[in-house]
């Protein structure tokens, strides 16, 4: 592991661009400012964050978040049609689904991605029997939202950590 103080270039760019947006200024004193967070703050967190990923892993990466962005959209559409539709009856489910991920970054990830996805909300990640619990919207097929979930992300996921 390098242990320079330039060791991590694309991530402290990013937190140097990302406190420059957020003051939204370049001047001098914001500048110094990201430019001392952009060399700090990576090499402070490295130890939690472990390896970083090989290049062929970033291109998975960026595939998976187009696929969970184009979910996204769908999934508005779809719960804005289901609570706008006055002959709509959702079939609000609650779902366990058996994960096989083995990183823990990965099952945090999974869970983020249902909650962020409309219409859906992971409620418990159940680490012992290896479940994650999920509050389904419009779920009149329990088993086609667990396989729909393992074949969108989970698949993705153990490419891109494991």
């Amino acid at each position: 592991m390098n242990r320079g103080w330039f060791a991590h270039p694309a991530k402290s760019l990013l937190v140097a661009v990302c406190w420059l947006l957020l003051r939204q200024s370049v001047a001098l004193p914001d500048l110094l400012t990201a430019a001392v967070l952009g060399l700090t703050l990576p090499r402070l967190v490295q130890p939690f964050l472990g390896q970083d990923p090989s290049p062929r892993r970033w291109g998975r990466a960026l595939r998976f978040a187009g696929v969970v962005l184009w979910d996204i959209v769908v999934s508005n559409l779809v719960v804005a049609r289901i609570v706008l539709s006055p002959w709509s009856r959702p079939q609000p489910v609650w779902v366990e689904l058996p994960y096989t991920l083995q990183h823990p970054g990965a099952v945090m990830l999974l869970a983020g991605i249902v909650t962020t996805t409309p219409g859906t909300v992971s409620c418990v990640v159940d680490e012992a029997r290896r479940v994650l619990v999920v509050h389904v919207l419009d779920g009149a097929d329990p088993a086609a939202v667990c396989a729909q979930i393992r074949q969108r992300y989970e698949a993705a996921l153990k490419e891109i950590f494991e």
